[in-house]
């Protein structure tokens, strides 16, 4: 199961109008607005394709200006990095190799250098080779 949060925007002026759309199109669940014309509504999906359907149907509502994905929450995905952290070493292999030169290792605490597709993609690859 996916759930992800959508920013929807609009004119103040159809505000009401959207938020009540929204409401009433069974693809999505409101949580709030603002007076800018900000809503968000969060949809659901077994997968990242019926998720994106659903959001082309929040984009097609009248006087929506925008919708836009914010946060993603996939439910199979979390389990299998949980099951992952579960079974790894509490001391990671390379900090027990004599041999490693220390400036092979690649330090990933710093969000704002950090190579978040690399690091994902070396996360996902965590545990295949058991």
């Amino acid at each position: 199961m996916n759930v992800s949060s959508i920013v929807v925007q609009t004119v103040p002026k159809f505000l009401e109008e959207v938020v009540q759309s929204l409401k009433d199109c069974e693809v999505c669940d409101y949580h709030m607005h603002d007076e800018k014309g900000r809503v968000i509504i969060t949809i659901e999906g077994d997968g990242v394709e019926e998720e994106l359907k659903k959001l082309r149907v929040v984009e097609a509502i009248p006087h929506v200006i925008t919708a836009d994905m914010q946060m993603a929450y996939s439910e199979d995905e979390l389990n299998e990095h949980m099951e992952v952290l579960a079974n790894a070493d509490l001391v990671p292999k390379m900090l027990n190799d004599e041999d490693l030169d220390p400036r092979d290792i690649v330090y990933n605490g710093d969000l704002k250098k950090k190579d978040l597709e690399g690091f994902a993609r070396r996360f996902d690859e965590t545990g295949k080779d058991k």
